[in-house]
């Protein structure tokens, strides 16, 4: 018979004990540990093998096809890389109000044209979730609404239905019979996402969680959710903006770090098409510390505008600010700056900004930060406005990045006519109506940007 056992579990990573400690034994996390109840039963001997397998040249030789669903949007469809794939578990997370259940509501209302549909909201009723469809304008037959959190009910819902797609609005509030915790908890967390697992991979039903995150922006509760689903998708805005991203930083069935975008609207969440044009601001005329460079975040290039303002320091100690760079990347380029162009900046405050409220972590940036804190500090603007791309070495040397083809055709596209770029990624074919200005050295390029074209 089952017996009852109470344990402490750990919110950060869910590593249990026998009892209470400040510090957990598995993540090194101080004061993490929470009571819980668990039902403890007898451990099932080992059986026989499993009752069938695959040797590893079958699978290799005749790899079985990945059914994909399309969600109705190409955008989603970027961020899953390529589409739904049946029996997958896909997590979803995000702030507050950021748009995750009006997201789903639409990919579901999309996939329930003739396929059967369940979502399943914990924290909201059949008739809230029937207003927020009305004014989004869905109707779907097929698209079963469940109130409930007992998550075995919905299982045999979903099972007895056959359903396609199964939504769980969200994880936190879902509660399994056989775990005795309360629900959010790490244990009733872990529980309740092994089960979706086992029922998804049975099925063949594609799961899509949702996860509420900490003040950290991290999803709550355990780390291991993360590693028992295939998918692990967030949900990014920036405070105001009306614009969403959606990031893959899993995913088992495509490419990590792909990214969605989506602006918000009355009618729901509309792909944006052209993202490069969110992040720049078109200006009649080109401004000193304003510079437009072509990164590339996850699959995709962007014309992102970078903007950089030195003024001289008021107080002993400048001030080094960047928004959407890394701010130790910032102090190495001043460091170039100083030593390799003779820029006196060791006394100046800078700051760094890029528009539109996005990350960016590749070295590309740092030839368009080096010619934006220029142009702000000689207070002259870059003539003609060339966009800009390349990598700094700590010796002065611009070093080429990768996919320069790609870069050049996206700016291509935006009608800029001008580039500035490292000269090993010069492409052996010149581009029509494309002005190319290879450089080598942060000299070379600080002279090319400031030259009348």
């Amino acid at each position: 018979m089952a017996r009852t056992q109470t344990l402490y579990v750990c919110r950060a990573c869910g590593g249990e004990a026998l009892k209470w400690q400040g510090q957990c034994a598995h993540c090194r996390e101080w004061d993490s540990l929470e009571a819980v109840t668990a039902a403890r039963g007898p451990r099932e001997r080992a059986g026989a093998a499993a009752s069938s397998s695959t040797p590893l040249g079958e699978g290799v030789a005749q790899p079985p096809p990945l059914a994909r669903l399309s969600l109705g949007m190409a955008e989603v469809d970027r961020a899953f890389g390529g589409g739904l794939v049946a029996g997958s578990v896909t997590l979803l997370g995000g702030e507050p109000g950021i748009g995750k259940s009006t997201l789903l509501l639409q990919v579901a209302a999309a996939l329930a044209d003739g396929r059967v549909i369940v979502y399943a909201s914990g924290e909201e009723s059949v008739p809230q979730i029937g207003l927020r469809a009305r004014r989004l304008g869905l109707a779907a037959a097929q698209l079963l609404l469940v109130c409930d959190s007992s998550l075995d009910a919905i299982l045999a819902l979903a099972l007895e239905r056959q359903s396609t797609l199964l939504v769980i609005d969200s994880i936190q509030a879902m509660q399994l019979a056989a775990c005795e915790s309360s629900p959010g908890s790490p244990l009733q967390l872990r529980d309740c996402t092994a089960a979706l697992v086992r029922y998804a991979k049975s099925s063949g039903c594609a799961v899509i969680i949702v996860g509420h995150v900490t003040k950290d922006g991290n999803i709550a509760g355990p780390k291991l959710l993360e590693h028992l689903v295939d998918t692990v998708l967030y949900f990014e805005s920036d405070a105001g903006s009306r614009y969403r991203m959606l990031r893959a930083t899993k995913n088992r069935f495509g490419p990590v770090n792909e990214l969605g975008f989506f602006a918000m609207s009355e009618g729901g969440l509309k792909e944006v098409r052209n993202p490069s044009a969110i992040f720049l601001s078109r200006r009649p005329q080109p401004v000193p510390g304003s510079v437009v460079m072509v990164a590339r975040d996850g699959g995709r290039p962007l014309l992102i505008e970078v903007q950089a303002l030195v003024d001289r320091s008021h107080f002993g100690a400048p001030r080094r600010v960047a928004q959407g760079v890394d701010v130790n990347r910032v102090s190495m380029l001043l460091a170039i700056l100083s030593r390799h162009a003779e820029l006196p900046l060791a006394d100046y405050d800078v700051f760094v900004n890029l528009v539109g409220g996005i990350d960016i972590a590749e070295t590309a940036t740092d030839l368009p930060l080096a010619l934006a804190l220029a142009s702000s500090l000689r207070g002259r603007a870059l003539p003609g406005a060339p966009v800009v791309f390349g990598e700094l070495g700590l010796t002065g040397e611009v070093r080429p990045v990768a996919h320069g083809e790609e870069r050049l055709r996206e700016l291509m596209k935006l009608g800029y006519k001008g580039v500035i770029l490292p000269r090993d990624n010069l492409p052996r074919t010149a581009p029509p109506g494309v002005a190319l200005h290879p450089v080598a050295s942060l000299g070379e390029a600080l002279a090319a940007a400031f030259t009348d074209p």
